[in-house]
């Protein structure tokens, strides 16, 4: 990625992390922007250098090369810090603090005004789908996706131009990590920069713009998702005599591009109705499908050393 410090809201220049009593790099030359509008993905293995990554960002920890900006600032600095809103994988919660209270208490952190506190704490609940009546019951008494909204709720209610958030939507049910999603991408769109660290491939995919891949410290790939023509489906489908060549002729009528395997494929298909045709006429073809769904990118491929075989 270019490093020309005027385009970025968020900037890693050639960030190296060795930690005490180890020989090799848990970051080693990492470059990384984030524009203003931007959500950038950053994905890998355990160890991978994620964690380390984030630290470097937003100056929680000091690289012995390279530095980090935030808006412009040294990262870690006051004016940077200003700029930031923080989810880390595992906040800390006061558990005998109402969902309110705490949103509030960070509200008076960031120096928000008190007179707009109750109007801000309200619709960032509000926002993230916290239930009105957890609302003022005690955090102790909170589920796990419960907490996250409330972790998601403090990281923007100080009204910052850039988040880091780690794991957003981990423990959260399927109604809730939309309206996580919902509410970042509306954040990005307002021309805010979001760095996300997750294991969720499927909501990496759904959510970011761009999607960096680590692995022993190092950004191996970078993945521009907004840059697709199409979207990846699987489908797959019962072993039995001739599924294969009754597919293939499906896809060789429809023109579709895939890669094909005993068991099933992956298609490049414009949308997902165009998705639907496809699996409605393998079905009329007399193929056995049995599962089918979006790859969003086959995120799955860097894990696996290349792309995804289908079975």
């Amino acid at each position: 990625m270019s490093t020309v410090n005027s385009e970025f809201l968020i900037e890693g220049i050639a960030l190296t992390k060795t930690y005490r009593g180890r020989t090799q790099p848990a970051l080693s030359e990492a470059n990384v922007g984030v524009r203003a509008g931007e959500i950038l993905g950053v994905i890998g293995p355990n160890g991978a250098g994620k964690t380390t990554l984030m630290g470097c960002l937003l100056g929680l920890l000091r690289p012995e090369t390279g530095r980090a900006l935030i808006g412009g600032f040294a990262a870690g600095s006051v004016k940077a810090n200003a700029l930031i809103g923080y989810l880390p994988e595992r906040l800390r919660f006061d558990p005998w603090m109402t969902g309110s209270d705490f949103v509030a208490f960070h509200h008076a952190l960031a120096g928000r005004p008190k007179s707009s506190r109750h109007a801000d704490v309200t619709q960032v609940l509000s926002e993230v789908g916290l239930d009105r009546q957890a609302w003022c019951r005690p955090i102790k008494g909170y589920s796990q996706g419960m907490l996250q909204r409330v972790g998601l709720a403090q990281a923007l209610v100080g009204a910052p131009r850039i988040l880091f958030l780690d794991e957003p939507t981990s423990g959260m049910d399927p109604e809730g990590a939309l309206q996580a999603r919902r509410r970042i991408q509306r954040f990005a769109a307002g021309g805010g920069a979001v760095v996300v660290n997750s294991h969720q491939l499927d909501q990496v995919s759904k959510l970011c713009h761009c999607v960096v891949f680590m692995k022993n410290g190092r950004l191996e790939h970078t993945e521009r998702l907004t840059e697709r023509a199409s979207v990846r489906w699987f489908i797959e489908w019962l072993d039995i005599k001739g599924a294969s060549e009754k597919a293939s002729s499906v896809l060789a009528a429809l023109g579709i591009a895939h890669v094909m395997g005993k068991r099933g494929l992956d298609a490049d298909v414009a949308d997902e109705p165009a998705a639907a045709e496809l699996v409605a006429a393998l079905v009329s073809a007399g193929v056995p499908v049995l599962a089918a769904g979006p790859l969003q990118g086959d995120l799955e491929k860097y894990f696996n050393g290349g792309a995804r075989d289908a079975q």
